[in-house]
């Protein structure tokens, strides 16, 4: 599925975003890792934070490679976690947003501070999720889950 509201335009450049989120504990100290594929050329980012959730860091590591992105692009972002592309993919984060963040069970849904960044980023790209199983030979999921780790054990 393809998230979108707006008619893009036909002459986007194409990018591949890979994403993965690291946490040792839940809460703990965690990271996460991007990459940006664009004409056969790779960008690495990585960030992480001293107290954070997994799910925290599979969001921020979404974000950071949309907020790379110069212009508005097509984008096939993948990643490992299903709470990042079904809430994407599902309209879940879209109905969480319009029910004032809060959740059909009358929850409050969780990290709205970063899927608010998510969607406003998601109204400038055009932008496919797509889900990959992890730690399953995935290349790129496979470096992004080693650039998290990494980033997570700066804070261990």
């Amino acid at each position: 599925m393809i998230y979108s509201r707006k008619n893009f335009g036909v002459d986007m450049k194409k990018v591949e975003i890979y994403t993965d989120g690291a946490c040792s504990g839940n809460p703990g100290p965690g990271g996460w890792g991007t990459i940006l594929v664009f004409n056969g050329i790779e960008k690495e980012l990585s960030g992480g934070e001293p107290k954070t959730t997994n799910n925290r860091m599979e969001l921020s590591g979404a974000i950071a490679g949309l907020s790379a992105l110069r212009e508005p692009c097509e984008v096939s972002l993948t990643s490992d976690s299903k709470y990042l592309v079904d809430a994407i993919n599902l309209g879940w984060a879209v109905k969480w947003k319009n029910n004032k963040w809060i959740k059909p069970d009358r929850k409050p849904a969780l990290n709205s501070d970063l899927w608010e960044k998510l969607l406003d980023l998601l109204e400038i790209h055009k932008t496919e999720f797509i889900w990959v199983k992890g730690h399953n030979g995935h290349p790129y999921n496979e470096r992004c889950d080693e650039l998290a780790v990494r980033e997570r054990e700066k804070f261990s």
